[in-house]
């Protein structure tokens, strides 16, 4: 039994290993910062990829994976989106979904539909002002050292 256990655990890490788009992953400062400009976040809403690249730095620290539980709520993914108000996690009561999205989603490697749903919250609030970490500690502040040598 034991044998049989630690081969289907090992079976399972390199079925893991095989798919592409699976596992979260920690970006780079620079790879982030390239990520925003090539999706124009420049400008977006009156943002500026500096406040972008400190809202994410604040909310996920650059991890595609990151996740918090806020009790009635629960944040995913590398832009902390929310699944009370922009995706499903078929856990919180009273979620609308906005991003029509599931939240596990917001949690792999890839971040495109991740985008789209942050540029939706932006878009809806006129700014970054749903974020926490952005209004705690990025707000007003000078973020030129998010994007320096990038």
């Amino acid at each position: 039994m034991g044998r049989s256990m630690l081969f289907l655990g090992f079976l399972l890490a390199l079925l893991g290993l095989a798919l592409p788009g699976t596992q979260g992953k920690i970006i780079s400062r620079c790879e982030m910062v390239r990520i925003l400009r090539r999706n124009g976040f420049q400008g977006f809403e009156g943002t500026t990829v500096a406040d972008w690249m400190c809202l994410v730095k604040h909310e996920s620290d650059y991890n595609t994976s990151a996740y918090n539980d806020n009790g009635p709520s629960r944040d995913y993914g590398i832009f902390q989106i929310n699944s009370k108000y922009w995706c499903n996690d078929g856990r919180t009561a009273g979620a609308t979904n906005g991003c029509h999205i599931s939240c596990s989603k917001l949690r792999d490697d890839n971040i495109e539909d991740d985008i789209r749903c942050a540029k939706k919250i932006a878009r809806e609030a006129h700014g970054l002002s749903p974020w926490n970490g952005w209004k705690n500690h990025c707000r007003g502040r000078d973020l030129s050292s998010y994007v320096r040598g990038c």
